[in-house]
């Protein structure tokens, strides 16, 4: 049985459980992520920050010129 299977064989309220487990879960994570990163070292320094921000693409946009009434094509 594949788990979407065994998904869908629970009841409504189960799934409704399992939904709400995820979004804990998903939640606890992303509040303690910053915590766990201080701990541990991995906090990014100001030079990380440059050298990200030079791999970054720039975009830039070029105006365009109206086209005028010689450059149309022929019919």
């Amino acid at each position: 049985m594949t788990l979407l299977q065994t998904y869908q064989g629970l009841s409504p309220r189960a799934r409704l459980g399992v939904g709400f487990g995820l979004l804990a879960w998903g939640l606890i994570g992303l509040k303690l992520s910053d915590k766990a990163e201080e701990k541990l070292g991995y906090t990014p320094t100001e030079q990380d920050k440059a050298e990200l921000d030079k791999m970054i693409p720039k975009i830039h946009s070029v105006p365009r010129e109206k086209p005028s009434s010689s450059t149309s094509p022929t019919q």
